[in-house]
C-alpha cells in the first residue's frame, strides 16, 4: 500500500507519520504508532483491552516464529476487519482503537 492510501485510510485520525520499519512501515499519530503495513497488510495496534473486539471481529493477530519454534510469538497487532477497508466511518472506529491502544501502551 503506497503512503498516500494508508494517509487516506487513517484520516479520521488526522495527520500521520509513516516511516520505514523492519521490512514494512510504521504507521504513527501524535507520535504513537497506531498500525504497521507489513507485506501489503495493514496491521493495527490492540491491546488487551481492545483485542477481544479484533477477536470478535475474525481478525487475525501477527505472529511469527521465535527463536523457540515450537510456539509463535504473538504480536499486539492485529488485521483490519473487511468492512472496515471498504467504509471509512467503520474505519475510524478501528483506527481509534488502534490510537487509544497506543495511548494505554504508553510507546
Amino acid at each position: 500500500m503506497d503512503n498516500d492510501d494508508i494517509r487516506d485510510l487513517f484520516s479520521s485520525l488526522g495527520p500521520v507519520v509513516i516511516k520505514r520499519l523492519f521490512g514494512g512501515k510504521g504507521i504513527y499519530h501524535d507520535g504513537l504508532i497506531v498500525a504497521i503495513e507489513y507485506r501489503d497488510e495493514i496491521l493495527l495496534k490492540a491491546d488487551k483491552t481492545s483485542a477481544p473486539f479484533f477477536e470478535e471481529a475474525g481478525c487475525s493477530q501477527w505472529t511469527y516464529e521465535g527463536k523457540n519454534k515450537s510456539k509463535p510469538v504473538a504480536m499486539p497487532y492485529w488485521s483490519i476487519p473487511d468492512d472496515a477497508l471498504d467504509d471509512p466511518d467503520i474505519m475510524a472506529v478501528w483506527a481509534r482503537r488502534a490510537y487509544e491502544a497506543a495511548v494505554r501502551s504508553g510507546k
